[in-house]
């Protein structure tokens, strides 16, 4: 069982930047794929940045590409989105996962209840 948990998020104007964190619990951390998806009332959830067990391979929706950077740090059970050049249509709800499996499974094993970002234009 994984526990995950989100901070970091908030508002910011466009061109702004945040730092979305997730906490894992439990000591399996470093085994597993860690992923960043968003979702906007109304609208499906959405793939942001994925990242392998150990940190070496990473995965973005075009969207976002050249604007955020998925990190973590194995020693603090933590997953990093670092977040530059927000525009307005990035506010959403972000959520952290994990999966056993890399690349980007179909369906991930655990997720965190997520943090709000809002970008104001």
């Amino acid at each position: 069982q994984v526990q995950l948990v989100e901070s970091g998020g908030g508002l910011v104007q466009a061109g702004g930047s945040l730092r979305l964190s997730c906490a894992a619990s439990g000591r399996t951390f470093s085994s597993y794929a860690m992923g960043w998806f968003r979702q906007v009332p109304g609208k499906e959830r959405e793939f942001v940045s994925y990242i392998n067990s150990i940190g070496t391979d990473t995965q973005y929706a075009d969207s976002v590409k050249g604007r955020f950077t998925i990190s973590r740090d194995n020693a603090k059970n933590t997953l990093y989105l670092q977040m530059n050049s927000l525009k307005p249509e990035d506010t959403a709800v972000y959520h952290c996962a994990a999966s056993r499996a890399y690349p980007l499974p179909t369906k991930m094993d655990y997720w965190g209840e997520g943090a709000l970002v809002t970008v104001s234009s």
